[in-house]
């Protein structure tokens, strides 16, 4: 399976679980922690620097004024004596331990993640149904075709209404007459169509496909260029009418503001997909929504990359515009609960503690092997 820039075949993960001393229901509090795909396994980070540095802290300063975990406090800690910038590999590593720290939080107040977001962050208020859509779309060597359709028809049977596929591993003629199979399956609509390049072009190829693509009226075109090529989004989106989505790549606060300030994003039209899983955790989320509402960014135009349960309790609990999911591919990691159901692209939310790693049997199982014995 690949995409116009990697494949992943070699591709690894970390993950984390975090033991508490807190106890409910007679069970040990435990937080699980993992990677999104497309970034590899930080363990060396984790064990030389990140998690040393929490184990070495006297428990008191990782706690809040109810002498519960503090999210802000542990990521504060983990990251002491790091140098401002290099936002790569250590963002990712320590997002895999805030994902287990939220998760723990949550299991000790008893309450699901996205409930204790909307009582914290939101008001009380949440969305009882998400919007997800399905990441996947992948090239189909000697099957560029067939193999795509199939997939696409999956998602639909499956019931989402949003489908994503790639662009850019193949010609510009190849890739329309991909775009255009997938859009005879969703019967010409191409609002319910979005296609991701990856990051793989340069300008002048990237205002190629925009000028082939526009009349489509496609749910957006997602990260077209290098992710740090502010000035190549300026001037693709200059001359593209179409909605634009990036952020997968952006692995900090800093580096979606960036985008927003220099890469001639539109907050009414374009789409926000950084990855809470990816840019140093779900605390690096929230920062990151806040400093962008002054800038005109509503959190409806906020849609968390990822395709796991993270992101679909962030989305509920804050009311986002959606998230993704990876119901097929990149297994145990990618997918929403077992046996969850998707009606015209939406899901409801499960009322379990936490962010729900228990329902999601295969990956529950990987994560218990951890603190067996």
């Amino acid at each position: 399976m690949r995409n116009a820039v990697i494949d992943f075949s070699k591709m690894t993960t970390s993950i984390v679980a975090l033991v508490t001393d807190q106890v409910r229901n007679g069970e040990t509090v435990i937080g699980y922690g993992f990677g999104s795909n497309g970034r590899y396994a930080q363990g060396g980070i984790l064990r030389e620097r990140l998690i040393p540095r929490i184990l070495e802290t006297p428990p008191k300063e990782l706690l809040d004024d109810r002498d519960i975990l503090d999210p802000l406090k542990v990521q504060t800690t983990m990251l002491a004596n790091e140098k401002p910038g290099g936002h790569g590999d250590r963002a990712v590593a320590a997002a895999v331990i805030d994902m287990a720290v939220w998760d723990a939080v949550a299991k000790i107040e008893e309450k699901p993640l996205w409930r204790l977001l909307s009582d914290k962050f939101n008001n009380g208020k949440f969305d009882e149904e998400v919007l997800v859509y399905p990441g996947g779309g992948y090239y189909y060597d000697g099957r560029e075709i067939d193999g795509l359709c199939e997939e696409m028809q999956r998602y639909l049977d499956l019931g989402y209404r949003i489908v994503k596929m790639k662009i850019g591993g193949a010609s510009l003629s190849k890739d329309m007459a991909r775009i255009e199979a997938v859009l005879k399956i969703l019967g010409d609509k191409g609002e319910n169509l979005a296609v991701d390049a990856n990051g793989k072009f340069g300008l002048a190829e990237a205002l190629e496909y925009a000028k082939e693509i526009e009349p489509l009226g496609l749910a957006w075109y997602e990260e077209p260029g290098d992710p740090l090529d502010y000035e190549l989004h300026r001037k693709l989106i200059s001359q593209y009418d179409g909605a634009v989505a990036i952020g997968e790549n952006s692995l900090s606060h800093q580096d979606v503001v960036n985008f927003a300030l220099y890469g001639g994003l539109r907050p009414n039209l374009d789409w926000i997909q950084m990855d809470p899983a990816l840019g140093y955790g779900l605390t690096e989320y929230l920062h990151t929504i806040n400093i962008l509402k002054p800038l005109g960014w509503a959190k409806k135009r906020h849609v968390p990359h990822g395709g796991h349960q993270l992101g679909m309790n962030v989305a509920a609990g804050l009311q986002l515009g959606g998230t993704e999911s990876y119901p097929l591919v990149f297994k145990p990691f990618g997918g929403l609960a077992d046996n969850v159901l998707i009606e015209n692209g939406l899901t409801k939310v499960p009322e379990v503690p936490g962010i729900g790693i228990e329902l999601k049997s295969e990956i529950f199982s990987l994560f218990s092997s951890l603190t067996q014995g």
